[in-house]
């Protein structure tokens, strides 16, 4: 296949993209004209904590659908085979632990931030420390979750580039900083029933013009598409059961069990048993994105097989225009997929703009500042919605800029959540873990994760400059991390030294950065502070005591243990 031929829209595509805008203007504008009005920072940032099980579940899988997602998944399907699809074995756990470890703790402690757990835990440095952690993994992000389908539609169907980001962006931060969290969860459920319908639209018309599924799925087999159980334990193989299966639960954790955007759904249900219930609702949710982003990827190798050889810079781009392929003849579907695709961007965006509004707010501001009426607090809200809105676009033009370092600021994202779990997880499960070793701890997750991300992107930059025989860059999609793939003419030897931290699968960062933060604080925690405290064994004599005549569970366990410590450390 040579180069690219731009397709264009019809107008039935432009007025269903348009009707998406509208839609996801409508309401937020709804939400800020009806009940409180936005007029408490209760109502704004936590949705008064009335929201019900459906849209919270529904938010909480749209939070981090971005289009980056979307994309890459069938990219990475079409490319490498179904591998992929064992991720889908991480989500049990990966949701799990989240509904029956951090939910009750957060949600029992009545916080608006998660970053107010540190101050509990530890001390309002440490608070501060993780705060701004996460507003620079989140400002570096969404700009890029606001660039990158851009570009990729505008390479594939020259649909205006500028045009579309700042329509995004202009309309995500118009109904959040109307609309508050309610508008976005809502925003979220419409966005992620259009996410669904445009998917199952390409792979509808897909499956059926390869001649069926069978045949869909005969083509992938002759083409060594279907990948049967890797159980390899090599840590460096970027793909098997075990990076997938268990390096994608803590993956799992540093996105539904400690990140801001998805604690601030949990704690804005009506009760806790809802917020469990929403966690649980998302697991059959994100078996059927994968699963459909799985068949997508099928479907387009058995379009094209091993002949199509793509010009573009981003596999995100193959993907796009396989969509306009196979629905050129059907005006209205590519403008159902385009909304799909830049649904997954605003429920993205519009969530980071809301949890960052909410911990500058109560982290960086209130604590430092005299106490404000309620009124003027929740129009500072809105004004910090509004400001990282205009970030977001600042942050978009950054990212045009940035060329082929615009993969490693996907890769951001992924570097900076494994620290962030793991000083949760110093702090929740470790009772004698103390201030500085959190703070030094967090500082040498930070440092660890940044020297592999840096150096293992560094490292397939000079490997890309080699003679190859076929050389792509392709989405790894973890949700946030892209690497660039080459395929060199002579075998690589297996790497070692620090060759061999670089070439470490990214499904394993998480698990390696968040483990670094919790070795290192233990022993500085160790060698500044008493190891042991009375607590500990108070806790455990009264589990002991509560564990009678009762089934003997091991999460009712992890709960009181938890729940003791943490007792004993606040009091």
């Amino acid at each position: 296949m040579g180069d690219i031929v731009l397709m264009h829209f019809s107008t039935v595509d432009y007025v269903i993209f348009v009707l998406l805008l509208v839609a996801s203007a409508g309401i937020g504008l709804y939400y800020a004209f009806s009940g409180g009005r936005q007029r408490t920072t209760q109502e704004f940032l936590l949705a008064d904590r009335s929201m019900s099980c459906l849209p919270v579940s529904l938010s909480l899988l749209a939070t981090f659908q971005s289009a980056v997602a979307i994309l890459g998944a069938p990219s990475e399907i079409y490319t490498h085979g179904t591998q992929y699809w064992f991720l889908g074995c991480s989500y049990f756990l990966g949701l799990l632990i989240p509904a029956h470890i951090f939910i009750p703790v957060f949600y029992r402690l009545h916080l608006s931030s998660t970053y107010q757990y540190l101050e509990l835990r530890f001390s309002k440095s440490v608070r501060i420390c993780g705060t701004v952690t996460f507003i620079f993994q989140m400002v570096i992000y969404m700009g890029v979750v606001l660039y990158a389908p851009a570009l990729a539609l505008n390479a594939v169907t020259g649909f205006d580039l500028w045009g579309a980001v700042l329509a995004m962006g202009l309309v995500c931060t118009l109904y959040t900083a109307l609309g508050g969290l309610k508008a976005v969860i809502w925003t979220d459920v419409f966005q992620t029933i259009v996410m669904f319908a445009g998917q199952l639209a390409v792979i509808i018309v897909g499956t059926h013009q390869a001649g069926g599924i069978a045949e869909v799925w005969k083509k992938a087999q002759n083409g060594s598409r279907i990948s049967g159980l890797d159980l390899n334990p090599d840590p460096l193989e970027r793909h098997t059961f075990w990076t997938l299966g268990v390096g994608g639960v803590f993956l799992m954790l540093a996105l539904y069990g400690v990140n801001q955007a998805q604690v601030q759904r949990y704690l804005s249900s009506r009760t806790e048993k809802v917020a469990i219930m929403s966690c649980y609702a998302v697991f059959p949710c994100q078996q059927i994105v994968l699963t459909m982003g799985c068949l997508m990827g099928l479907v387009m190798y058995a379009r094209y097989g091993e002949e199509i050889t793509f010009h573009l810079s981003l596999l995100l781009q193959m993907v796009l225009y396989f969509v306009m392929d196979v629905l050129q003849d059907l005006p209205g579907l590519p403008g159902l997929f385009v909304a799909c695709l830049f649904s997954g961007a605003l429920s993205t965006i519009s969530s980071a703009f809301n949890s960052l509004a909410t911990v500058t707010m109560e982290d960086l501001i209130k604590p430092h500042v005299a106490p404000m009426t309620e009124a003027r607090a929740t129009l500072l809200s809105k004004m910090l919605a509004l400001g990282y809105g205009l970030v977001c676009l600042a942050m978009a033009y950054i990212a045009s800029l940035m060329g082929s370092v615009l993969q490693a600021a996907l890769s951001i994202f992924g570097m900076v959540g494994g620290p962030l779990l793991g000083l949760f997880c110093l702090g929740m499960f470790f009772p004698w873990a103390n201030s500085t070793g959190a703070l030094v701890g967090l500082v040498s997750g930070l440092v660890m994760a940044f020297w592999i991300g840096i150096g293992s992107f560094l490292s397939r930059m000079s490997a890309s400059a080699l003679p190859v025989m076929n050389t792509t860059i392709t989405p790894d999609v973890g949700n946030m991390t892209t690497a660039l793939m080459t395929t060199l003419i002579t075998s690589k030897p297996r790497p070692s030294g620090v060759q061999a931290l670089y070439s470490l699968s990214y499904m394993w960062y998480s698990a390696h950065n968040s483990a670094t933060v919790v070795v290192v604080g233990l022993l500085v925690s160790f060698l500044t502070g008493k190891v042991f405290r009375k607590g500990v064994l108070v806790g455990l004599c009264k589990i002991s005591e509560k564990g009678k005549g009762k089934k003997k569970d091991i999460y009712i366990y992890i709960n009181l243990l938890f729940y003791y410590w943490l007792d004993t450390l606040l009091n």
